[in-house]
């Protein structure tokens, strides 16, 4: 059996669920990826492992709940290889469109959509548009300033950003059982100046990586996924906190 948080409503009963919302709990619903290649030296589910080892880190912090990890979602540049799975956009956004609704249906004080993707972004903009409700906020896990500024200090690879030096970095820190270093691969140095999808085949193609990394994981370390991971946390957790702050404002305001 997968362990959950404590806060995790897998492991609630209905009525407690209720509770917690009533006593002013905030909902999180993570995104990560469980069937998507991450090279030859990280699990399918790498997205799902880093989703939802930050959700039960911010959840504390901020009172919140959270929701089951959405783990099909809108991955079209790594269908190439076996077993990357990735719905159309629009199924995509669908989803991500009715779990919202749903969890601003019930009341939570705010509904923070943690997204680990990239692609996954401007459906999941789309989808939260159309829900249309201000107690929304969606968290991308890199954009926070910390973490870029972590980023730069650390990263020694040219390029990157799948499976290649911080995100292996990253899993060092949270799931170190599941990385093979042995089989780190960096992607070919011609694979910078790839626009679109990764292939594990065609050696012409801009982005050809045989193992279906893209930057040098080669380069990753514990201890560089263990600040990284502080920086994002703190980043995340920070980001919730401000729109928490400016929410209650709003309602403040409204009321008086």
């Amino acid at each position: 059996m997968r362990a959950t948080s404590v806060n995790s409503v897998e492991g609630l009963s209905w009525d407690r669920v209720a509770a917690r919302i009533a006593a002013g709990a905030s909902a999180i619903l993570p995104i990560g990826a469980g069937a998507k290649e991450h090279g030859f030296h990280l699990p399918m589910n790498t997205d799902r492992i880093q989703a939802e080892a930050l959700a039960a880190r911010i959840a504390d912090r901020i009172d919140a709940l959270i929701w089951p990890t959405v783990t099909y979602g809108y991955y079209p540049a790594f269908t190439s290889y076996a077993g990357s799975c990735s719905l159309s956009e629009s199924t995509f956004e669908a989803v991500i469109g009715d779990v919202t609704s749903a969890l601003v249906g019930y009341g939570c004080k705010a509904v923070f959509v943690l997204d680990t993707g990239i692609s996954t972004i401007t459906p999941v903009e789309r989808a939260l548009s159309r829900v249309a409700s201000a107690r929304i906020c969606h968290l991308k896990i890199h954009d926070g300033l910390k973490y870029a500024v972590a980023a730069q200090a650390l990263s020694q690879q040219d390029y990157g950003s799948h499976a290649d030096e911080l995100e292996t970095s990253l899993m060092l820190a949270l799931a170190p059982d599941s990385v093979d270093m042995a089989r780190a691969e960096a992607s070919p140095a011609n694979a910078c100046d790839a626009r679109g999808p990764l292939t594990p085949s065609d050696i012409t193609s801009p982005g050809y990586s045989r193992s279906g990394s893209f930057g040098d994981p080669t380069l990753a370390t514990r201890e560089k996924g263990e600040i990284l991971l502080a920086a994002m946390v703190d980043d995340i957790v920070e980001s919730a906190q401000m729109f928490l702050a400016r929410f209650a404002t709003s309602c403040s305001e409204r009321v008086s």
